[in-house]
This record gives structure tokens, C-alpha cells and sequence, in this order.
């Protein structure tokens, strides 16, 4: 084991995960330690009923994100969803499009394949992301959501080249998830920005990944059922204090897969997405009785993808 403790630590990592779990000492750009995301936000619809709802719920939102995808949404849609989010200066994520899951391979659909499902199969559907990425652009979109790493690498390559906005944020999915410090480190180094880890992870586990890597972590306080579905709020605190800078995310537990959704699930889409504002405000009831000096960034911070 010395010698496995060695080699580790000649390349940049500890062999085991911390037993007293250290407190991070990173922090967003604006010094907070923690923002808020209202994950599955679908369309435009969806978008105003979690504006809306936080509002009343007084429930602060730095970012949206959507998991349908770009492809699945018109133009008028994409448009009006940024409008939206210029107006509240938040953070509107858009998920690129053709996956595996949706494709006609069946590895994706197989017990032992699920791992893939949501990979971008072939040359074409690596074009098919770029595709999805320059027409968000275009309509102003500055916050995109991969999970495949030859897509991440592309969109960073283009975005170095000039050829993506250079303000443009990328944020890995939660179905690429890395749960060790190593993973983590790949994807930061191939583009991510802002990094979604398992929900599972131990303290210990998650305190490993922020000593490797600088990036904020994306972290489903509440996860949906097909990834666990974890209700972890009395860890807030404990999350903040080890993973800052760190976006609290609230899945649904008990509600239904909606992806791809349209207006056919509309009604289901907007009732969860104000039931995800309702999640939010009772981890802003943790913060408050639990860790009230835990830094919160401002609403509309500049580093946010907001859109142009």
C-alpha cells in the first residue's frame, strides 16, 4: 500500500478518501459558496411557472436547466426561453440533442448498456450536437448540457477557435457523472465548466473530487428516481461547507421520466417544475436553521450563462 500511496501522490492524488472531511476553501467568483438550479425546466411554459413560482415563494433561482433537448424545441420556443431568462438575468441550460438512448442501437436500452444511453453515437451525431449548439447560439442561448466527452472536447475546441462564443458555459450531465477525483479532473481538462457528480458520493468521496478539481459542482439534493432518488437536505450544510462552489439541484423523487417531453405532457411538466421551486424552498429552510452564514452568490452573477 506505501507504494500505492506513492505513486498516487506523485501523480496528484491521495490514495484514500479524507476520514475528517476538509472544508473547501474555493468559491464562485462573486465569494459565494452556493447557488440554486431548477433542473427539467422544458420549454418556455415551464420556465414562467418556475419564474413565477419563485417568486412567491421568494425561492432564489441562479440557473435552469433542460434535459428534452435543443433539437425538441422550435425556434419561437428556444427564443422565448431566452427572452425569459435576459429578463431575470438567470442562467438558462439547454441539453444537446441526439443521444443513444433515443437512437436505434439497443446496447443503450440493455441492462449491461445502460451506461451509454445517453453517448452520441457516430460521426453524425457528434455533427448533430455542433448542430444543436450553433442554432441555441444563434438565438442566444450561453449555457449548454453534454453528456458525451467526445462532445464535450468538440464544443471546447470550437469554442477556443472562435467559432463558439468564448463566454459560453458548458455543464456536464449527471449521466456521466464521476465518482472519483481523476474523472472529474478529465472532463475539467477536456471543457467542463460546471460539473454534475453522483448523488450517492459520500462526503469523504465528494471531498476527494474538489481537491482535484477547481470547478463548481452540480449535485441533485433531491435526485429523481432513475438515478437513486436520494433526499439528502439535512446534508446541505455538510455539502456547501465540503463542495463550495457548489449548485443545488432539485429532482423529483415519485414523479415521472418526461423526457422528451412536448406539449403533450405540458400540464405534468409545469406542475413538477413548480413542485421542484416548492423542493428549493425548503432547502432554503435548511440554509436559514442550519448553516445561515453560508455565502449565497447574487442573483444575475457574472459568470452565469446568461443569454445574449
Amino acid at each position: 500500500m506505501k507504494n500505492i500511496e506513492t505513486w498516487m501522490e506523485s501523480i496528484g492524488y491521495k490514495a484514500s478518501d479524507p476520514q475528517e472531511v476538509p472544508s473547501s476553501q474555493l468559491r464562485f467568483p462573486d465569494g459565494g459558496q452556493y447557488r440554486m438550479e431548477i433542473p427539467s425546466t422544458e420549454g418556455p411554459a415551464s420556465l414562467a411557472a418556475v419564474i413565477e413560482e419563485a417568486k412567491k415563494r421568494k425561492v432564489p433561482v441562479h440557473r435552469v436547466s433542460q434535459g428534452s433537448g435543443i433539437m425538441l424545441l422550435t425556434d419561437a420556443e428556444i427564443s422565448e426561453m431566452m427572452k425569459l431568462g435576459r429578463e431575470q438575468k438567470m442562467e438558462v441550460n439547454l441539453f444537446l440533442g441526439p443521444r443513444a438512448s433515443w437512437d436505434t442501437g439497443a446496447q443503450a436500452v440493455s441492462i449491461a448498456g445502460k451506461s451509454i444511453a445517453l453517448s452520441m453515437r457516430g460521426s453524425n451525431q457528434l455533427a448533430q450536437g455542433v448542430m444543436d449548439t450553433e442554432r441555441a447560439v444563434k438565438l442566444g442561448c450561453r449555457s449548454i448540457l453534454i453528456s458525451d466527452i467526445g462532445s464535450l472536447t468538440v464544443t471546447d475546441q470550437l469554442r477556443k477557435a472562435g467559432k463558439l462564443p468564448k463566454n459560453l458555459i458548458i455543464k456536464t450531465s449527471v449521466m456521466m457523472a464521476p465518482a472519483n477525483p481523476a474523472s472529474a479532473k478529465v472532463l475539467e481538462d477536456l471543457g467542463a465548466d460546471t460539473i454534475n457528480v453522483p448523488s450517492d458520493l459520500s462526503l469523504g468521496q465528494i471531498a476527494s473530487i474538489r481537491a482535484a478539481s477547481t470547478k463548481p459542482i452540480d449535485f441533485y439534493v433531491e435526485a429523481p428516481d432513475n438515478i437513486g432518488g436520494f433526499l439528502r437536505y439535512y446534508d446541505i450544510p455538510e455539502l456547501i461547507r465540503v463542495a463550495s462552489p457548489i449548485y443545488l439541484k432539485f429532482g423529483l423523487r415519485n414523479s415521472p421520466d418526461v423526457y422528451p417531453s412536448g406539449t403533450h405532457l405540458e400540464n405534468t411538466v409545469i406542475a413538477l417544475s413548480r413542485e421542484r421551486v416548492r423542493r428549493a424552498e425548503i432547502a432554503c429552510g435548511f440554509i436559514k436553521r442550519l448553516c445561515p452564514k453560508a455565502l449565497m452568490s447574487p442573483l444575475g452573477a457574472k459568470d452565469l450563462g446568461i443569454p445574449e
